[in-house]
């Protein structure tokens, strides 16, 4: 297994919508490992391919309190299943050290394929649901920052901008 860079905003490349995942093979199998050892020492609880420029459709995730109900969607889909919103205040590790509250809908199922390619599909509550939603708005070039005013998102734009080249 191996660490991977994650990629952070304003990085054009987050704005890559992933492509469908056509075998779910050992390469995409040792993504997924990397992908999880990668999200576990950052620490999240969630991370999509697309953070880690990897433009395929897979994501990894794990809501729980000792990091061992690891969770694989390849191919994930979202049906909506009612129209009730909450918000969640939302962090992510493409945007570190920032936090906003986030609208999303309450009640989904997720359609997917896990790390072996068989097709199964749940209906996540709370914040595995919030959780899968993030992951999948990354597959499709979109970040939590987007769901805030413009105002917000150019603040936390040119703060990540400003610890980058302090970095570089």
């Amino acid at each position: 297994m191996a660490l991977l860079n994650i990629l952070e905003f304003p990085d054009p490349r987050l704005r890559t919508v992933a492509s469908e995942v056509k075998q779910v093979d050992d390469k995409i199998r040792k993504l997924v490992d990397d992908m999880f050892e990668t999200m576990y020492e950052a620490p999240g609880v969630g991370l999509a391919a697309t953070q880690v420029n990897v433009h395929k459709r897979v994501i990894v995730i794990d809501v729980s309190e000792d990091k061992d109900q690891p969770l694989v969607f390849i191919n994930p889909r979202i049906e909506v299943l009612d129209q009730d919103e909450y918000s969640y205040e939302e962090g992510c590790l493409s945007v570190p050290g920032f936090y906003e509250e986030v609208t999303r809908p309450q009640h989904v199922r997720v359609h997917a394929l896990n790390k072996d390619g068989e097709p199964f599909q749940i209906e996540p509550e709370g914040l595995l649901a919030v959780c899968i939603q993030h992951e999948i708005d990354h597959l499709d070039g979109k970040l939590f920052v987007d769901y805030i005013s413009n105002m917000k998102r150019q603040r936390i734009r040119k703060k990540l901008e400003k610890q980058h080249r302090a970095r570089a």
